[in-house]
């Protein structure tokens, strides 16, 4: 769970104690839910909005002459698109089942990739399943479910593409707000001075001429110890959340459907406990398509509204595990080059980017692997997201294949 370094109150132990009640969760476990799917495939517009949301600038995903010229031969999307091709983040099969009085935010997300690239024109399908949960106290919320769901994503040929593990956090509301560690009282949104805003152009430009032309290590010359370029992305502001949460297809209004298979409830469609004024009304939308639309109603909306966010213990707006997630395939990806390929990737959130904050990524080779699962050579990569604060974000790994000269 988040890290913080802000001391809680003492509890009073003769006080009754926060319990979370997961009874309609229990009876989900192993089994496949979330009947929603796209109805078109990825365009290149689409991939474009994708690398420009999160600040990703590998010609390869936008310029479409250095993508003709590249090893690619055409506009191919990065790898932490695929998230993007689906319903709901990653997120909703791991939130199944009504918890009273809870909220969600992202806790992690684990990765399976099989060789292949996502280029506009391709449509992906998804099976998803409910993968189970424990609960754990936490000193953000007491009592917390960490709850696990599975998507794998297939080509319409039925070739497994990829396979993700998504980790939700489901806390109670009012025990968060109790506790106050996000409080906005002790997070003031920092104000960037002008030298400041110089010295983080010049770490994000440095990085983005860091391997521009996509070149890939040899295996055989990287070393343990090695140290990926920094980058730094922010500072966070409610307009590039806005933009990421756009990015994402299924936020665009009348991309998807729910579609599940002819009498199967699914229980993606019903109440999971969230507060009344962040669920979404998938009546209603088929009027007005904001009830349905994240930025103004549904769980996400805490995300960019300042009044839910205080609701639900976050203290005011904040950014998207999912956007996390993609910056470390990101700035793995354009280390390993054009013939570099991420196998598999696992991230740990914790804790949310807030708004004014920045977020700096680093990466260490921390080892290598003469013959991966895949036959390849592998180098393994370790990453860190910090603020300017030196809180930590996002801890992950990635394992990516390089090619050897010899």
């Amino acid at each position: 769970m988040a890290e913080t370094k802000i001391k809680n109150a003492p509890q009073d132990a003769a006080a009754p104690q926060p319990t979370l009640d997961t009874s309609d969760v229990d009876k989900y476990v192993g089994k496949q839910v979330v009947f929603a799917e796209m109805w078109d495939p990825a365009s290149s517009t689409e991939i474009r909005r994708w690398v420009q949301a999160l600040d990703y600038a590998n010609p390869v995903h936008y310029d479409e002459e250095a993508a003709r010229a590249s090893c690619f031969g055409g506009l191919v999307a990065p790898q932490s698109f695929t998230v993007a091709m689906d319903y709901g983040h990653g997120c909703h099969p791991s939130c199944i089942g009504n918890v009273p009085g809870t909220h969600l935010i992202f806790g992690g997300e684990e990765w399976w990739f099989y060789g292949d690239r996502i280029r506009p024109g391709d449509h992906l399908r998804q099976e998803r399943f409910f993968a189970g949960y424990k609960v754990t106290d936490t000193s953000f919320a007491g009592p917390t479910m960490f709850s696990d769901g599975d998507t794998y994503h297939y080509r319409e040929d039925g070739t497994l593409f990829a396979k993700e593990r998504a980790t939700s956090i489901r806390y109670l509301r009012e025990e968060a707000n109790k506790r106050a560690v996000y409080d906005k009282q002790n997070r003031a949104v920092k104000s960037w001075t002008p030298q400041e805003m110089e010295e983080i152009e010049r770490i994000r430009f440095d990085w983005i001429l860091s391997n521009r032309a996509g070149t890939t290590p040899d295996w055989d010359a990287v070393s343990v110890g090695d140290t990926l370029p920094r980058r730094v992305i922010g500072p966070h502001t409610p307009l590039t959340f806005g933009f990421e949460y756009r990015a994402h297809r299924q936020n665009i209004w009348g991309t998807w459907r729910w579609n599940p298979p002819e009498g199967m409830r699914d229980p993606a469609k019903e109440n999971a406990g969230f507060d009344e004024d962040m669920t979404y009304d998938f009546e209603a939308q088929k009027i007005d398509p904001r009830q349905k639309d994240g930025l103004y109603y549904g769980p996400s909306s805490g995300h960019l509204n300042p009044a839910k966010a205080e609701k639900i213990g976050m203290g005011g707006t904040y950014g998207y595990g999912a956007s996390m997630n993609a910056w470390h395939l990101d700035y793995v990806a354009y280390w390993a080059g054009n013939a570099g390929y991420i196998w598999h990737s696992k991230t740990q959130f914790r804790k949310p980017a807030f708004e004014g904050d920045v977020t700096f990524v680093e990466g260490e080779v921390v080892e290598k692997i003469e013959t991966g699962p895949n036959g390849l050579p592998i180098v393994r990569i370790k990453t860190r997201m910090t603020t300017q604060d030196g809180d930590t974000v996002l801890t992950g790994t990635a394992d990516v294949s390089l090619p050897r000269a010899r």
